[in-house]
């Protein structure tokens, strides 16, 4: 398989290949396919739960049932500091 890439694209490859631990832009490309793949299958595997999801926060948003951006950033930063925790006791 061919495949044509903008200028643009192929800059960015190269740089990252240059910074990167990949050998070759092969690589680098094969790496990106591979995650892109993963992520597209974690969409697909997801998609009930995800459109669930959307619709009960649409409809508390319908309700008036809204956060204020205060305490968004607060629980962001909570899930966020629990993340970290759990990574770093692995």
């Amino acid at each position: 398989m061919t495949i044509h890439l903008k200028p643009e694209l192929e800059a960015l490859i190269q740089e990252d290949v240059e910074r990167g631990p990949y050998r070759s832009a092969d690589e680098f490309v094969a790496q990106a396919v591979q995650m892109l793949h993963e992520h597209e299958q974690w969409l697909a595997d997801h998609r009930a739960d995800i459109a669930a999801k959307i619709e009960h926060g649409f409809a508390q948003a319908e309700r008036g049932e809204l956060l204020d951006p205060i305490e968004v950033r607060a629980r962001l930063n909570e899930c966020k500091q629990a993340w970290m925790d759990q990574n770093n006791r692995e």
